[in-house]
């Protein structure tokens, strides 16, 4: 019973899905962006573990560090200090960073590189940015893009244009989601100090970044398709535009806790549609 507790903890502390996703995300990519032969390519799943094993990292110690706050905004998904001691967390955080570091040189110095300075910046997230305007935002969303980015270093023959608009809609999607997350998180994140936009800006100015985040990668798109290379719109309207069209009108109409705790979920089911979009450009 205990061993059983103990494991649907990390699974919890780790965001099992959410890796599900990086993992299947990197995958498809390769799949329909580069090669299908290289799906069994043991260098993808490589790439794929140390990714996810430096994501994993990622949220154990963005937990460690926010066990006080997330008591107040969700205390039915702490771990850390109850199913699983503080002491572990540390140590698995050390593990999964130092070992999906390590993974990368399997690889090229260059992935090692990216896998350091993605953990670097996770544990620099987890102990000041978040607590910052949108620079903690920007960061995690940088990350989100650079699990798409990446494939290029490995996978040099990759569809480059492809490549760049699924990692810039991996960065828009999560930018959105991170500070609409904060807004959920108000609450919590004013008792203890920190200053993010939402507590900075208030409520309507940060909607309005948001309207204008959303503008700014359709713009970018266009931009693309019209002086860069042409691009499948009809597929991008449907699985990319017109999702991010439903979830501004419904930002419009949000205002309680449990409003932006939907549109949050929501943003996670637009990048699962921008990731098997893939299978259609």
């Amino acid at each position: 019973m205990q061993t059983t507790r103990v494991l649907t903890s990390l699974v919890r502390l780790t965001r099992f899905w959410n890796l599900v996703i990086i993992a299947v995300s990197q995958y498809f990519t390769v799949y329909f962006l580069v090669d299908p032969k290289l799906i069994t390519d043991w260098r993808l799943l490589v790439l794929a573990a140390s990714t996810v094993m430096i994501a994993a990292g990622g949220y154990v110690i963005n937990d460690y560090y926010d066990v006080k706050i997330d008591l107040i905004n969700k205390p039915q998904r702490v771990v850390i200090g109850s199913s699983i001691p503080r002491r572990l967390a540390l140590l698995l955080h050390s593990f999964l960073s130092i070992t999906g570091t390590l993974a990368g040189f399997l690889l090229k110095w260059e992935i090692a590189a990216i896998n350091f300075i993605s953990a670097f910046l996770l544990w620099w997230y987890s102990n000041s940015l978040k607590r910052q305007p949108f620079v903690g935002n920007l960061s995690i969303a940088f990350l989100t893009a650079l699990a798409i980015f990446v494939i290029p270093f490995l996978y040099p023959q990759a569809n480059i244009v492809y490549v760049m608009i699924y990692g810039m809609f991996a960065f828009f999607a999560t930018l959105l989601r991170e500070i609409i997350k904060d807004i959920e998180d108000l609450k919590g994140d004013d008792t203890f100090g920190c200053r993010t936009l939402p507590i900075v800006w208030g409520l309507r100015r940060t909607k309005n970044l948001i309207y204008l985040l959303a503008a700014a990668f359709v713009i970018v798109v266009l931009a693309i398709h019209l002086k860069v290379d042409p691009l499948p719109m009809r597929y991008f309207t449907v699985f990319l535009f017109a999702p991010m069209a439903w979830l501004v009108i419904q930002l419009v109409r949000a205002d309680t806790r449990k409003d932006f705790s939907r549109l949050s979920i929501v943003c996670k089911v637009i990048m699962l549609l921008g990731v098997f979009s893939m299978a259609l450009v």
